[in-house]
Order: C-alpha cells, then structure tokens, then sequence
C-alpha cells in the first residue's frame, strides 16, 4: 500500500475531467424533470429523473446554461410553449457533460425541445381530465341550477387584482339599478400556493353555505404561464364537486384551463362574469314586470266584469224590490 501513488484532490478532479472530456465530448439530448432552477443572469437548473414507484429519485444532475445562450433559449421556449420554465415541468435539452476541478459535475444546456415540454403538458391535462370524468364529476356543476335570483355572491380572488376591481365596479354600479350583495374570500390566484389558497377559501364559504347563492373564481389579466395552477386535478375536483354554481372569469381566452372546464359556467374575464350576473337578474325582474302586468291587466278585467255585474244588480234592483212589494201588497188585500 505504502508504494501506491497518492494523487490531490486536484490531480485526480483533473484526470476526471480529461476522461470526461475525452470519452464524452459529443452533445447529448436528455429527458428530465426540473427539480430546481434560478434565473440569475446564467441559469441553474437541477435535473432529475423520479422513480414512479417510489419516493427516491433515479438519477440528479446539475445542469448550467451560460447567459449568452441562455436568453434565446428562455425566449424561444417561452414564445412556442406560452409557459415558464419552472420547477416540475418535464424539458428535453441537449447538453454536455462538463467536470470542473473545483466545481464538480455539470452539464451545460445548449438547446431545448419545446415541442417535447408542449406534449408532455397535453398529456397531464389530457390525463387529469381522464380521472375527473372516471370519477364521475367532472359534470357535476353543470347538473347544478343557477338560483334564479343570484344576488348573494362569494367572490375568490386576490384583493389587490385589479380584476377584483373591476367586478366590483361593474356588479355595484350597474345600470339597471339592480342590488348585489358580494363578499371576497382572498386568495392567493397566481403561483405554487394557487391551489392550496382557494381550496380554503372554498372551504370558508363551505362553512357559511347558506348565506350565498353563487360562487365566482376571478384572476384577470397576468401572463398565461400563471395559469398552470388552475389545471390541478385536486382544485379542480373540489370545484366540481362543490354545492353551489361556480362561475370562472380566469382573465384569458385563447385555452380553457381545467378549473373553467369543470365550471357551472366559464366567462372570459371577471367583466363579463359581472355583466352575466346582471343579465341573469335582469332577465328575472322583466319576467317579474311582465307578470305584474298580466296580473294587474288579469285584475282590471275582473274588476271591470264584477263592476259590469253589479251595475246590472243595481239597475234590476228597485224594480225587484217594487215587484215584491206590489206582491206582498196583493196578499195583505187578500187577508
């Protein structure tokens, strides 16, 4: 052992990274999930592959892409996809393995695939509208009928989304002069918390069931990437399976998130759920008007037969009277 060369650290990084660089020079495409990634001018990325029988992971990797690639690749993939590269989606990238002596093992990202990210997204949301519709809910809220006076509203949003107040503008000052009552239940409408956020406030307005008539689910403006978090099977199965009507005014309008595809009702943004709220209303008070119409013309023309009828009484009337006294006469002469 004693005649056994001993290397540094550095010595043996070094052999390492010749190996590397000699056995594995080429540019290879990889499939992995992104565990972690942050944007700092260069982007650092951590790869992993997960093991769908278990808790520990495969194989992890960090992965590295200079700035000066990286800005056209973020844009590229950002362009096509219409979402951010974030933590928990599946890239396919072509990289190169890379070992430094003080840094350790990396690749470096050289391309990315956004088609392969783009069908993997179809695949997730292909499947969670699968187990919806084999769970039986996924119809739910449209077997549910829409009160017919929809006034009482719970509003989920976050307070400072201008959305928010633009609904509250619209339904309070809307010209026909109808009442609304509303009531937010904030929640937190872009993000990783999207989820776990409105399933609470869900639950709060669950508490106090029998004070509203309606729920609306408003976001508004925002990039369409924020949207994610409104195709979760565990959201989306609360809101199907909720009791009252859901109507969604997400703020977009080119897809349908999952959330909108299991709603009473799916507007495009938190304006028109207002005005649908208004119309709905406004359609009950014209047939109300119109009922009071029919009922008051219903009332005159009973009214004005009775009169007819009465007049006819009280124009027979003293004739009758002068009969039956001349009658009663008649009999008294005769006693």
């Amino acid at each position: 052992m004693a005649s056994e060369r001993t290397f540094t650290l550095l010595e043996l990084n070094h052999m390492v990274r010749e190996t590397i660089e000699r056995q594995m020079d080429g540019k290879y495409w990889v499939e992995a999930e992104l565990s972690d990634l942050h944007d700092r001018n260069h982007c650092y990325m951590e790869l992993v592959e997960n093991d769908p029988f278990g808790p520990t992971p495969l194989a992890k990797a960090r992965a590295v892409c200079w700035a000066n690639r990286w800005t056209a690749l973020r844009n590229k993939f950002e362009r096509q996809t219409q979402q951010q590269l974030r933590p928990g989606i599946k890239v396919r990238i072509m990289v190169t393995p890379t070992f430094h002596e003080a840094y350790g093992f990396a690749y470096q990202v050289s391309d990315i695939d956004p088609d392969y990210t783009l069908g993997d997204i179809v695949r997730k949301r292909m499947e969670i509208i699968r187990q919806l519709k084999e769970s039986g809910i996924f119809d739910l809220q449209r077997e549910l009928v829409l009160p017919r006076f929809a006034q009482r509203i719970a509003v989920i949003s976050s307070a400072q989304a201008a959305g928010y107040g633009d609904f509250c503008h619209q339904i309070d000052d809307n010209s026909y002069g109808l009442s609304f009552s509303h009531e937010l239940f904030a929640a937190i409408m872009q993000g990783e918390q999207v989820e776990q956020s409105v399933i609470a406030a869900l639950d709060r307005i669950n508490a106090r069931i029998d004070e509203f008539d309606v729920v609306v689910i408003i976001r508004g403006g925002g990039a369409t990437s924020d949207l994610n978090s409104f195709d979760s099977y565990l959201l989306a199965a609360h809101c199907a399976q909720f009791p009252l009507p859901i109507i969604t005014g997400i703020g977009h309008e080119r897809d349908d998130t999952i959330v909108d595809l299991v709603a009473h009702t799916r507007l495009k943004t938190p304006t028109a759920v207002a005005a649908f709220l208004i119309h709905c209303l406004d359609q009950q008070a014209a047939t109300l008007n119109d009922l009071e119409e029919r009922f008051t013309q219903e009332v005159r023309g009973w009214l004005k037969e009775e009169s007819y009828t009465l007049q006819q009484i009280g124009s027979r009337f003293p004739m009758l009277v002068k009969n039956r006294l001349e009658k009663n006469l008649s009999a008294l002469h005769i006693l």
